[in-house]
């Protein structure tokens, strides 16, 4: 986590000079940091970053709707990625220190608002689709070069979403949807019938396929799209269902690197509560549990990940976002809410924004 200290010392004097007094007081007191894609109540988009008691300590203004953050304490920026099928990023110092940079995808790519730094912070890649030839790839940026694009390798897969880098830091894991989208069509979902979702570990250094696995085939409609890593190294995941609404598989479940992946049985009550749809998937600070969250059916449930089951199922209208708090959890809604669960100690807060999907602890 950013610790206050640290965070002071990594934004200079420079960035705190530009700081309103109340934010300068609020860096001191506040011993975590979160980020997150927002809404603002003028109908702009940025991003927002909040101390622990959800003091707002800094904000970058996007051009359009965003979707996920990542950050690089060695790369020393972050990187905001557009909602799917957007075509920008935009690369932002934490630190308030120098004015941000937008990232435009190359022809015939888009975004789908995910990505990671590689351990030393020197490249990004970030999940991008090949549109024409409904394919996906991992599009790679150089961080010591003004973030120009170096390449790309495949996702073996379509629909690319959700990308983490695994303790190896070598192994990139990457949840491909299965879904085909193209700019021309907006967010349409053009394969439903033909959906191939997958999991699949990729060596960033050269972009070899590790494994590939794939649920049964009579669930090739329930796309994989978010994931968290648990304490055993276990890719734990999140889907959302695009067959018939009167169906309901289950939605969550865990891979890993040795080539089992196996879907959770979640009691009937809280799966008909996510409503086909997980949004967000988040491991605790220790890895031993695990939160994922349904927008649509506005609940929350976390899961002890050595015991597979449920433990705790909170309610919190258009909730998605979620990070670890110390023992528990802090979520956001879409509709301004920030909220603290599964024993994390923290008192609700509500803004004047809207979160969007996704909320990241700040490492």
């Amino acid at each position: 986590m950013w610790q206050r200290r640290a965070f002071l010392r990594a934004a200079g004097a420079g960035f705190a000079a530009s700081l309103l007094p109340r934010q300068v007081a609020a860096l001191e007191r506040n011993e975590l940091v979160f980020a997150s894609a927002v809404q603002t109540a003028n109908g702009s988009y940025g991003a927002v970053l909040l101390g622990e008691a959800g003091d707002v300590i800094a904000q970058v203004a996007l051009p359009d709707r965003g979707h996920d953050v990542t950050i690089s304490a060695q790369a020393g920026r972050g990187v905001v990625f557009a909602r799917q099928p957007g075509t920008f990023a935009v690369v932002f110092d934490p630190a308030g220190q120098a004015a941000p940079v937008t990232l435009t995808s190359p022809a015939g790519r888009h975004f789908f608002g995910h990505g990671v730094f590689s351990p030393d912070g020197r490249l990004l890649y970030a999940t991008e689709s090949d549109f024409e030839a409904a394919q996906g790839v991992v599009g790679i940026y150089d961080a010591t070069d003004g973030y120009r694009r170096m390449g790309e390798f495949p996702t073996y897969g379509t629909g690319p979403h959700e990308m983490l880098l695994m303790p190896d830091g070598v192994t990139l894991v990457v949840a491909n949807g299965g879904i085909e989208t193209h700019p021309d069509y907006g967010r349409a979902e053009l394969n439903l019938d033909t959906m191939d979702p997958s999991v699949v570990f990729i060596d960033r250094r050269d972009g070899a396929l590790v494994g590939q696995l794939r649920l049964d085939a009579g669930l090739h409609q329930l796309s994989i799209r978010h994931m968290a890593i648990d304490a055993r190294g276990r890719v734990w995941f999140g889907c959302q269902y695009k067959g018939a609404p009167s169906d309901s598989p289950q939605l969550v479940g865990h891979a890993s690197m040795d080539g089992e992946i196996t879907l959770l049985e979640l009691p009937v009550e809280t799966l008909a509560g996510l409503r086909n749809y997980v949004g967000s998937v988040a491991a605790s600070s220790d890895g031993a549990a695990i939160a994922v969250s349904s927008p649509e059916g506005n609940l929350l449930v976390t899961i002890d990940a050595e015991g597979r089951r449920p433990v705790l199922v909170d309610n919190l209208r258009s909730g998605c976002g979620l990070a670890a708090d110390g023992a528990g959890f802090v979520a956001s809604s879409g509709l301004g809410a920030l909220v603290g669960i599964a024993g994390a100690d923290r008192a609700a807060r509500q803004f004047d924004f809207q979160f969007d999907n996704h909320l990241l602890r700040i490492a």
